[in-house]
């Protein structure tokens, strides 16, 4: 299968970038500090949503924005900790690709990107935050915001994606979608390809594109 493009976006967190591990630490920490427990977070949509949403799900609202700039706190806190690092493929797939037509598509805030990012030596030259948008995934606004900066019709663009809401997100957009079995297993993800990791991919530019394969 070839999947013809114009423009690619990421996600980060489980797609370019290994943080889950330092995401349970911190939210774990999180919950304990604010009085949360299993079952609060069993309740609502975690994984690829904006930290401000979940906060508005579990907490009161004048605790809300308090308890946002705390995790976040926590978060850049521990990437300075080395709790972050490349999954497979990320900096060979990146690497031949032109700066102005690949974007990073995040639902973390742009402080607390920036620093995973700038940790595991990614920058790119297009960035879209939680800090850039008024609805999070799975909502399509940070995607089609990504493909209007870059200049391309949401048509042609991809998304990759290891979280169903950013797929979910990706879909709306109306973009083609590949899944990263990278934090759910290929069976939860619903995409035009689900594949292991960036590895698994070749990305071949030409003069109308750029052109994604699942290698052999």
């Amino acid at each position: 299968m070839t999947i013809h493009a114009r423009a690619l976006l990421f996600d980060n967190d489980g797609t370019l970038v290994s943080s889950l591990d330092s995401v349970n630490r911190c939210w774990t920490r999180w919950a304990v500090e604010y009085g949360l427990t299993a079952e609060d977070f069993a309740r609502i949509g975690l994984h690829g949503r904006p930290a401000a949403e979940i906060a508005a799900d579990l907490l009161p609202a004048h605790v809300v924005p308090q308890a946002v700039a705390r995790i976040e706190d926590l978060e850049v806190e521990d990437v300075a900790d080395g709790g972050v690092g490349l999954l497979p493929g990320t900096k060979e797939f990146l690497a031949g690709l032109p700066a102005e037509r690949w974007a990073v598509v995040t639902s973390a805030t742009r402080r607390l990107a920036e620093a995973r990012l700038g940790a595991v030596g990614i920058l790119p030259k297009t960035l879209v935050a939680a800090d850039d948008i008024t609805r999070g995934k799975p909502d399509p606004e940070p995607y089609l915001l990504a493909a209007r900066t870059l200049g391309v019709d949401p048509a042609d663009c991809v998304v990759f994606e290891d979280a169903p809401a950013g797929l979910q997100a990706g879909r709306a957009a109306g973009m083609t979608t590949v899944a990263l079995a990278t934090t759910h297993r290929a069976e939860e993800l619903t995409a035009d390809l689900v594949v292991k990791d960036l590895s698994a991919l070749s990305a071949l530019v030409t003069e109308a594109g750029i052109e994604i394969a699942a290698r052999p």
